[in-house]
């Protein structure tokens, strides 16, 4: 019997510590915005809603680390808007916390809910009074 036979139907393969961390190094890539190596390898086949311990997605990653483009890549590669990490964030709360309007209204025309989450934009807003962000939330959510 393989490996493969031998687990449970839910249980994840054992990954090797280079694989861990190759792994990991997509979340670095997320974070420092290298949009060309990271959509390089979801587009060899790394899952694009990949996420850390902490439910960290790259497009929560991209999105609280201002990088514009490779927060596009994410969308039009199919990244969820709507993942939530261990805070209760979204991509979408995230960029509204940055004051990143580009991102902000990107993740709005790409469907992310404006309600989801009890860090959801409107909390976030209401929060840290960032009233400029309401507006730009307002004016892409769809109701």
């Amino acid at each position: 019997m393989s490996e493969a036979e031998d687990r449970a139907p839910d249980e994840a393969p054992e990954l090797s510590d280079e694989q861990l961390e190759f792994l990991n190094s997509m979340f670095d890539l997320a974070r420092e915005g290298k949009t060309q190596s990271l959509l390089s390898l979801i587009d060899q086949g790394i899952p694009v809603n990949l996420s850390n311990h902490k439910s960290d997605t790259l497009l929560i990653l991209a999105a609280y680390n201002d990088h514009a483009e490779l927060v596009g890549g994410l969308l039009e590669r199919g990244a969820e808007t709507d993942r939530m990490n261990d805070r209760g964030q979204t991509a979408l709360s995230c960029a509204v916390f940055r004051q990143n309007e580009d991102i902000t209204a990107a993740l709005l025309q790409a469907g992310a809910d404006a309600h989801l989450g009890p860090q959801n934009p409107y909390a976030v807003i209401e929060m840290f009074g960032l009233e400029n962000m309401r507006t730009v939330v307002d004016r892409h959510a769809q109701k």
